[in-house]
């Protein structure tokens, strides 16, 4: 990793965490409040939601410069979602040992080639939740099909990429993950990240 310039420096003094409280728990996350000192000085209570799994992407780029992406019903915002396939790694695994599984599950495709592009924190003024974003090409279809959680009523897409990346841009698609990562890819497209035909496949 490059060196960072002087302007990421951090400034001022951190957070101090003290007590905490778990006031939620399952087997996914864990809801917490702390008494904390904020980098003024003053005392605060502070809730944290906690992760107990790291958060994957996969962003499959096919040969002819498709992406597959997956749909369905979320709760939380009561909508449908167009994504790349993710989902949950526990900490304790590999990244991208979750990721080939995800990839898997959701689409029934396996990856030759994979390369790790991201590591971003997702709403960090409030979680604690990591993400891990993968790029997979040399797809083909897996042996063992799909095998979807028990909540899971997903739909499948191939949709070429230039034509994904302007649904992001538009704003049809909402998932920050699914946006970063086809923005990420873009860049990559064009910075010569990518064998030379896919990137053409990917932009032509």
């Amino acid at each position: 990793m490059a060196d960072k310039p002087a302007w990421l420096r951090p400034h001022g003094r951190p957070w101090i965490r003290g007590p905490g409280r778990v006031a939620f728990e399952n087997p996914w996350i864990r809801v917490s409040e702390f008494d904390a000192v904020a980098p003024t000085g003053r005392p605060a209570r502070y809730g944290l939601v906690g992760f107990k799994n790291f958060a994957i992407a996969v962003l499959p780029i096919h040969d002819d410069g498709a992406v597959t992406l997956v749909g369905q019903h979320r709760l939380p915002f009561a909508d449908y979602s167009w994504e790349i396939p993710e989902g949950g790694g526990p900490v304790d695994v590999d990244p991208l040992e979750s990721a080939r599984r995800e990839l898997a599950e959701e689409t029934g495709l396996q990856a030759a080639h994979w390369r790790e592009v991201m590591q971003v924190q997702l709403s960090n003024s409030v979680t604690d939740e990591l993400a891990f974003g993968f790029v997979a090409t040399g797809l083909s279809e897996g042996a063992g099909g799909h095998h979807k959680d028990a909540t899971e009523d997903l739909a499948i897409a191939r949709p070429p990429f230039r034509e994904a990346l302007a649904a992001a841009i538009d704003g049809h698609l909402k998932d920050v993950l699914t946006v970063a990562m086809l923005l990420r890819a873009y860049h990559m497209a064009h910075e010569g990240a990518f064998p030379d035909a896919l990137a053409r496949a990917m932009l032509g």
